[in-house]
């Protein structure tokens, strides 16, 4: 399953003033913190995965950078648990029982 806004519940636990905050970020960063080159479209978290809203964990970041760091992020974190392996143990055959 894919993850995006359609499917995170993210945008749930964003504050009720998230529009005015990524506004600030905005306005603060006009260029992309990532890249230093590109406009910032988007309020990103500096550490990835946490609720932190304050304007010190924010930075504005291009598309691209967002998406590439995002991408990033998402695979340290399937690295760091991955998931079982579906295979099962070798058995002995029955015959050698």
């Amino acid at each position: 399953m894919a993850h995006n806004w359609g499917t995170s519940q993210r945008r749930s636990r964003l504050p009720n003033n998230w529009r005015k905050l990524r506004a600030q970020v905005l306005a603060r960063d006009p260029l992309c913190q990532i890249c230093g080159i590109r406009e910032s479209v988007v309020a990103d978290h500096i550490v990835p995965m946490t609720d932190d809203h304050r304007l010190e964990a924010l930075q504005g970041a291009c598309e691209p950078c967002h998406r590439q760091k995002t991408a990033a992020e998402a695979a340290a974190a399937r690295a760091a648990s991955p998931r079982p392996k579906r295979e099962r143990p070798g058995e002995r055959h029955p015959g050698l029982l």
